[in-house]
This record gives C-alpha cells, sequence and structure tokens, in this order.
C-alpha cells in the first residue's frame, strides 16, 4: 500500500486531473495525517474523480455510498440476512456487511456522496465511528476500524432542494476543503481530454457558454463542464448529419440547448424558458468576437461586477 503522503502519489494525480493540485495536496495531507474528510463544492468539480483517482493511486480500497433519504443505519452498517436467520440464527456468517462495516473491516476510504441529504440516525453512526474509530453491532460485536480506514464525505453545499444541515458534530470531526469550478483554460483541457477536441472554436464557445450559465441574473443553478463536453460531442455527430462545418454558429447553438437546457435551473417566477436564456448567451458569445479569453457578462446597471 502507498502512502498518501508519498509525493509520486501526488504527481501522478496532477498529470491526471486537471486544475487540482492544491485541492489535491489538501486531500492527501488530511487522509496521510489519519483525519476525515468533507469536499464541498457544486456539481462536476471533480470530487468523486479526485477521491477515486487518489484511492487508486495509492492502492486503497474504495467503497461507494450514494447519500440520499433511503440510506438507514441498516443499510449503511448492513444486516442480518432474514431467510438465512430463520434456518442458522443470529450468527456472524448470517451478516451481510453494509458499506461502511466493508470499507472498516478492509481499511478503505468510504465515500458518502451528497452528505446533507443523508438522515440524521444515519449521519450519527458515521459521527460515532469518526469519534471512536470502530462500530458496534448488534449481535456482532465490536468491528475496530482497520489501517487506512477513513471517511470522506462530499455535498454541495448551494443546493437547498431536499437537503438539511450538516450537524456541527460532523465539522468537528472532519477536515473541509471547498472546491469551486476550475478557470476557463483549465475546463478547455478537460474538454479535450473528455471528448477528444483540440483547439479550436467549437471548444472555446462551448466552454464559454456552459461557464456563463453560472452568472446569468436569471439562472439559479448553472451547469458543471459536463455541459461543455456533450455540447461538444453532440455538435460533431449533429455537423455531420447535418453536413455542416463542426464550429457553424447553428450547429454550436443547437447543441447547446441539448446540452444545457435541462442542467440549469432558473429563478421562480420569472417568464423565460431555459431556452431562451441559452440562446441569449450563446449570441453573447458569438458576437463578443471568438476571443479565446473567458467572457463575462456584462453587470446589470447599478451593480457592480461580480468576481469568478
Amino acid at each position: 500500500m502507498t502512502s498518501l503522503d508519498d509525493r509520486s502519489v501526488l504527481d501522478a494525480l496532477d498529470r491526471e486531473i486537471v486544475g487540482r493540485r492544491r485541492e489535491l495536496e489538501l486531500l492527501l495531507a488530511s487522509l496521510a495525517a489519519g483525519r476525515h474528510v468533507l469536499l464541498e463544492g457544486p456539481p462536476g468539480t471533480g470530487k468523486s474523480t479526485m477521491l477515486r483517482a487518489a484511492a487508486d493511486a495509492a492502492h486503497r480500497g474504495f467503497v461507494f455510498v450514494e447519500g440520499n433519504a433511503e440510506l438507514t443505519p441498516a443499510r449503511l452498517a448492513g444486516q442480518f440476512d432474514p431467510s438465512r436467520v430463520i434456518a442458522e440464527g443470529y450468527v456472524p456468517d448470517v451478516f451481510v456487511d453494509g458499506p461502511l462495516v466493508e470499507a472498516l473491516r478492509e481499511g478503505s476510504l468510504l465515500y458518502v456522496e451528497e452528505l446533507n441529504r443523508v438522515p440524521e440516525e444515519t449521519v450519527n453512526l458515521l459521527i460515532t465511528v469518526m469519534s471512536e474509530g470502530e462500530l458496534n453491532v448488534p449481535r456482532i460485536g465490536r468491528v475496530v476500524a482497520a489501517d487506512g480506514f477513513r471517511i470522506v464525505a462530499a455535498m454541495n453545499p448551494f443546493d437547498n432542494i431536499g437537503t438539511s444541515r450538516v450537524a456541527g458534530a460532523i465539522y468537528d470531526r472532519i477536515c473541509r476543503i471547498t472546491m469551486d469550478y476550475q478557470t476557463a483554460a483549465d475546463e478547455e483541457n478537460i474538454v479535450e481530454q473528455r471528448a477528444g477536441v483540440p483547439e479550436g472554436r467549437l471548444r472555446e464557445r462551448a466552454v464559454a457558454v456552459t461557464r456563463l450559465t453560472r452568472d446569468h441574473p436569471d439562472i439559479r443553478v448553472g451547469s458543471s463542464v459536463r455541459g461543455a463536453i456533450d455540447q461538444v460531442e453532440v455538435a460533431r455527430r449533429l455537423a455531420v448529419i447535418r453536413g455542416r462545418a463542426i464550429d457553424d454558429p447553428d450547429v454550436g447553438l443547437d447543441a447547446a440547448l441539448v446540452a444545457l437546457s435541462g442542467r440549469i435551473r432558473l429563478h421562480e417566477g420569472g417568464d423565460r424558458t431555459p431556452e431562451d436564456v441559452i440562446r441569449e448567451l450563446w449570441a453573447f458569445v458569438i458576437e463578443s468576437g471568438d476571443r479565446g479569453d473567458d467572457p463575462k457578462l456584462p453587470a446589470p446597471s447599478g451593480a457592480p461586477t461580480a468576481p469568478h
């Protein structure tokens, strides 16, 4: 098992993950120090990708848990197989390990996604494990964390639908790393890696219009870089179907509508549709002259330009 603070691990990850050197340093240092970690940031900022890559590079086990309202303590820790209990009784062999017990026994990284969607009683189970380094399972006894076990949770702090506040007891037992969107240049590199598109107007426009969805006053939640990747992939195929150039503006607009209209969330009470806003943003990108920089929407009258 490779040490998480081995510099070769960081160098390998830095080559694989674009624009996350600082966050990688903080993650590896926290895990190597024996701490549990909370990754906070909007969707599509690479939280799970970064952690999976870190586990692979360090040859650590990785156990994934999807956080939602149905994640009960029994589903997280494990439970006895009812059919076998009838025949064999409550014996250890009949217990089916849940992801938490599996990670404890194997010394793996337990990744809990969307922590703020997890029921309070299940979160309390995590707090106990963070504090004691073990879990007491009824009829099984103590399950002590093997060397290397860590809990890494992630959440989008800006999503307030179907979520709850994370208890202060969690923050008191965890190291918090915040993650924002990468720079325009980094996101263009990500699109190139994922979609295989070299430098060109299609890639630049896709990234530009995607980034603008995060600043538009009518949009409550913008798109991650996944929107730009999908734009490029759709535009490439659409250009072939229509017999048009890959950077044809009409092809790009339709690809943007397909890729972004379902990803953005508008403020309630407005009379505009997602398609209206995407068309406006696309026109702004085209009118900006394809400068290759990171275009910014003009600030509303009388308001300062928001930093990005």
